[in-house]
């Protein structure tokens, strides 16, 4: 019948995301990016999106944060060369910087569930995943948003939502200088410590190959087709 095969090819756009991938951008050209995005989607209630990238160096303060957990003044941050922002997304305090895969889903949960604790523990799920392929068991631990090894974070999430349309996301540390997190207190956690993809494996692992993996467990968990 005509309706039902106008339905199936109108379901099977909606579960279209379609990918982004930048090397490494500043973090306010990407903000604007998924805002544009955003709200591209709610206006026409479309395609969703994935923006991955790297940053240069920055922090960013979530809603939930406090400026007690940035631990540099603004002259040592001008020093150092890191860019602080404070921000619209849940969470507290994180960094970004090169060798740290960021990702941004610009998801539309009217076509998927409209329950956030539901689509965080699937973004954890995913990296949970991506990071199985490296042999890590990865996990998560009550309480705390995010992916662990161990007691030492991995992968920091934090989102926002409008119209049950997402913004923010994941950064995923694979190559990440670590040492820059001394400059904070990482997610406000005290007496837990930050780790990385290649400390864990102890080799240098390539982002791209990453990209490779998380694009296939981000399919499988949310039933999409990336584009």
């Amino acid at each position: 019948m005509l309706w039902e095969k106008l339905f199936i090819f109108r379901y099977e756009h909606l579960k279209q995301v379609r990918i982004i991938q930048f090397e490494i951008e500043s973090y306010t050209k990407i903000c604007d990016l998924q805002r544009q995005l955003q709200q591209q989607v709610i206006e026409k209630r479309s395609d969703s999106y994935l923006i991955l990238t790297q940053h240069h160096p920055v922090i960013t303060l979530g809603k939930s944060g406090t400026h007690e957990n940035l631990l540099l003044s603004k002259e040592e941050l001008d020093k150092k060369k890191i860019q602080f922002y404070e921000i619209d997304r849940g969470g507290d305090i994180t960094y970004h910087g090169p060798g740290q895969l960021v990702g941004y889903p610009i998801m539309n949960l009217d076509h998927f569930k409209k329950d956030i604790h539901w689509y965080l523990r699937n973004l954890e799920q995913i990296i949970i995943d991506t990071l199985q392929e490296f042999a890590l068991q990865a996990r998560r631990i009550e309480g705390f948003t995010g992916v662990w090894i161990g007691n030492k974070k991995i992968c920091a999430m934090g989102i926002k939502t409008t119209k049950w349309v997402t913004m923010h996301g994941f950064a995923l540390n694979i190559n990440t200088d670590l040492t820059a997190f001394q400059s904070i207190i990482p997610c406000g956690i005290q007496h837990k410590s930050i780790t990385s993809l290649s400390e864990e494996v102890g080799n240098i692992i390539s982002i791209e190959e990453v990209i490779k993996i998380l694009l296939q467990k981000f399919s499988k968990i949310f039933g999409v087709t990336t584009v």
